[in-house]
């Protein structure tokens, strides 16, 4: 933002803070300054400061082709204490520099950052390939560390743990009301591994990997969700129970920044987080090279500052956006009508800001400022994660464990399609996607692996999905079906 006219201000190192009407005026007034430094020199009178006169900045001027008027320049620095004025013959006025070395500095400091060129829309990003590095270092060392350090007591706990006992432990720590939000967060780590689905007939019909998206109105507990409980929040006194070295934090970066960071990425499965994915769409253009990210398709992207690619990108985005209800309705704050299709791309969670809800996000902010949360287990869930995690990806310190894909039955379609026709005996018109049956099949799919340590002797080559995944995906299908149902269209 520009000065008020008139204005000027000094920064907290003492520079000047000039605009860009100012710029040609302060070259200018930098020679006609130069004039009189060597003209002081020439003199070789000690103690007389180097002075100008303002015909010498006008003529400056006009050899320069420079029309704007130096009067508000010079009545800044004036009032800065870096010139003062006095009056000559015929009207002529005096500028005289006490402070000479000092005024040139701050003006050539300012000039030079005037002229600086705007930063590119595609600058190079930070060293994302060192970035990659300390998060696979930081995997490595909680990996050999639970190896070395915790194997038995990490196999006996998960011996014993599954989708049942994940969805009681999030349950007992937040609710009902709030408890499956933070269980989907978890699914979703688990399902980074992109264990492959297996059809009756032994092929592969794609991965466990999805991308999560809460999304409602501000204050329904989103960002702990997908943030806190992954990453952990020592401010807050929350541990992380996250995959380590997984996680990569987008908060503040643009989505531009992120279609040149995830070049690197080529080749590798992470978990992008991006809170407020709002502010990603006050960009335009960006829908359609994002849906390209999320399908996992090749990206190219190419703009007046130059081309991004092509990379295909194997990674996934756990994010969170507000969006305006009305009453028991609501509509996106996303102004690109395209934005549906990336919507459409995701395993969807609509917090809607009930009395319940709030009551219950009410007390679980108490009870998490006052220590009554305790989480008891959240260095063995997060331990047990990264040695399924390990063992699915086939990470060369755990080969004595066989990776195993996720058995997909048609009791379990049979029984999503229930749901579904139960919806679509209400309208004519469903405003719910068939691909929403397909999230849910991953989310099973992703409960899954929860428990495979359950069936780590067993000679299968593959996990079930069992009655508690199978009721996990209805649950998650009938919600999403009703917040679609829910889902407005403005005029506009």
């Amino acid at each position: 933002m520009c000065p008020p006219d008139g204005a000027l201000m000094a920064t907290p190192s003492g520079s000047l803070e000039l605009d860009g009407e100012d710029l040609r005026v302060a070259r200018a007034t930098l020679v006609v300054l130069e004039e009189a430094r060597r003209r002081q020199e020439a003199r070789s009178l000690p103690g007389v400061p180097a002075s100008f006169r303002l015909s010498e900045l006008r003529a400056e001027l006009l050899r320069a082709r420079v029309f704007e008027d130096p009067s508000r320049l010079l009545g800044r620095l004036r009032r800065r204490g870096l010139l003062d004025e006095s009056f000559a013959p015929k009207g002529d006025k005096v500028f005289v520099a006490p402070h000479l070395a000092d005024v040139m500095g701050l003006l050539r400091e300012a000039v030079e950052r005037l002229q600086a060129p705007p930063p590119s829309a595609l600058q190079p990003p930070p060293d994302e390939a060192l970035e990659i590095r300390e998060m696979d270092a930081v995997f490595f060392r909680h990996l050999r560390e639970i190896l070395q350090e915790r194997l038995e007591e990490t196999l006996e706990f998960a011996r014993g743990f599954d989708l049942g006992s994940l969805l009681r432990y999030t349950r007992e720590l937040f609710g009902e009301e709030l408890g499956l939000d933070p269980a989907l967060a978890l699914l979703q780590q688990y399902a980074l591994a992109d264990v492959p689905l297996i059809t009756p007939s032994g092929r592969a019909s794609g991965t466990t990997g999805f991308h999560l998206a809460l999304f409602g109105p501000p204050g329904t507990g989103k960002t702990f969700a997908i943030d806190d409980l992954v990453r952990g929040n020592a401010r807050s006194g929350v541990p992380p129970h996250g995959l380590p070295g997984r996680n990569r934090y987008c908060g503040g970066i643009t989505p531009a920044q992120f279609l040149r960071v995830g070049s690197f990425y080529r080749g590798r499965t992470f978990n992008f987080i991006v809170p407020e994915f709002n502010d990603w769409f006050k960009y335009k253009g960006m829908v359609e090279p994002l849906k390209l990210v999320m399908e996992q398709r090749e990206v190219k992207w190419e703009t007046t500052y130059g081309t991004v690619g092509p990379y295909t990108f194997r990674s996934y985005f756990t994010v969170n956006y507000n969006v305006r209800v009305l009453g028991n309705a609501w509509e996106s704050t996303i102004g690109d009508p395209n934005f549906a299709a990336l919507e459409d791309r995701m395993l969807l969670r609509f917090h809607l800001m009930t009395r319940e809800r709030f009551r219950a996000v009410e007390r679980s902010a108490e009870r998490l400022e006052l220590g009554e949360i305790d989480f008891h287990l959240a260095r063995k869930v997060q331990d047990q994660l990264s040695l399924v995690y390990a063992i699915e990806t086939q990470h060369p310190l755990v080969r004595r464990w066989a990776s195993k894909g996720v058995a997909l039955q048609p009791a379990l379609y049979r029984s999503l399609r229930e749901v579904s026709e139960k919806a679509l005996a209400r309208t004519a018109n469903p405003k719910f996607s068939p691909r929403l049956k397909s999230r849910a099949v991953k989310l099973a799919a992703a409960g899954a692996l929860v428990g495979y340590f359950k069936h780590e002797k067993g000679k299968e080559t593959t996990l079930p999905v069992g009655a508690d995944e199978e009721a996990l995906a209805r649950l998650f299908y009938q919600q999403e079906i009703s917040a679609r149902e829910g889902r407005t269209f403005s005029a506009s």
